[in-house]
């Protein structure tokens, strides 16, 4: 019997037997390696060198091999999650240091000299924006560096959404006019949390509504302006419908509307309203149709004779009115 493929030692070389493989060691990292940059060099490394092997024979151990990476890079490059991964891990001095300024990170790795930070700022003042974007607008650097700068400086991860991709089974989750207005696509769930693709942190008023369509709680994940833009266009077009809300299960039925209360009996007073009431519009009704029948269909009428009909129609009135008031009398009761 051929022997199984050890995905972890033949395509990532790593040596350790145990498993399951901790992030660290899933990514070739030292325990505990802080440095966002370091963190996401060695998820890219692997992510290029698996992605050779998606169209072989091995294409779904592949494709499983790069969501464990991109799981890994996400949690160990998100502050709050990677504080909380490595308390799992037996960390004590888990405590998350002070976080250099986007300003800062972008002078350190030499992306931008103190000249073009200072044009950036001077810019920044005077249409109101912020570093990053006015950065982006000047064209001082490549929109992705950018980014990275901005996702070490909050704290929060950074994907490429081709890479990564969006979940199609959660994009209806999220209305399209939400995902419009606020620019943002679900990539994964991972550790319980939906992860949520947008150029910037995700508001706690989105959070919140995120929060209780997917039923678990909602983590940002940073991405470039054009990439959100482009995943939007895809899977949020402006010509997409609203959705259709699904109809309650049959293990959960529809509650029944309330019936409708029963009618309060008349009183003595209002039965004899109500007989008088059919009775005048009887007689109307009688002396009326007796009247046209004479003028239309009777060949008309001489006024010498228009007394004796005028009180013919009465008589009839008078009948008709009887037998309403009788009839509804008897209904009454």
């Amino acid at each position: 019997m051929a022997q199984a493929l050890d995905v972890y030692r033949e395509w990532l070389g790593i040596t350790e037997k145990a498993r399951p493989l901790n992030f660290y060691q899933l990514l070739r990292l030292k325990l505990f390696e802080d440095d966002p940059a370091k963190i996401r060099a060695h998820y890219q490394k692997m992510n290029a060198h698996v992605r050779k092997y998606t169209t072989g024979e091995h294409a779904e151990a592949a494709s499983q091999l790069l969501d464990e990476l991109a799981k890994a890079m996400l949690c160990l490059t998100d502050a709050q999650r990677k504080r909380e991964y490595d308390i799992s891990l037996g960390r004590g001095d888990a405590g998350e240091g002070r976080r250099r300024r986007i300003e800062e990170v972008l002078l350190a790795n030499k992306v931008l000299d103190q000249e073009q930070l200072d044009k950036a700022r001077r810019f920044a003042d005077q249409v109101g924006l912020d570093i990053r974007d006015a950065v982006m607008q000047q064209k001082l650097a490549p929109p992705d560096t950018v980014m990275l700068a901005y996702a070490e400086a909050e704290g929060l991860p950074y994907v490429e959404l081709d890479d990564v991709g969006v979940d199609e089974q959660l994009v209806p989750l999220i209305p399209p006019k939400t995902a419009r207005q606020h620019s943002c696509v679900p990539i994964m769930t991972d550790g319980g949390k939906v992860l949520i693709a947008s150029s910037s942190p995700l508001v706690p008023d989105l959070e919140e509504e995120l929060r209780l369509r997917f039923e678990m709680p909602v983590r940002t994940v940073l991405c470039t302006p054009t990439s959100i833009n482009q995943a939007i266009t895809k899977y949020y077009p402006r010509d997409m419908p609203t959705p259709v809300v699904a109809a309650p299960k049959a293990s959960q039925p529809a509650a029944p509307k309330p019936a409708a209360p029963p009618k309060e009996p008349l009183t003595p007073e209002q039965k004899i309203k109500q007989q008088i009431r059919v009775s005048i519009i009887a007689f109307n009704v009688t002396v009326v149709l007796y009247m046209m029948y004479q003028v239309l269909l009777g060949g008309g009428m001489d006024m010498s004779n228009y007394f004796g009909v005028a009180a013919l129609a009465v008589v009839l009135g008078l009948v008709a009115a009887g037998i309403g008031f009788f009839v509804t009398k008897v209904v009454q009761k």
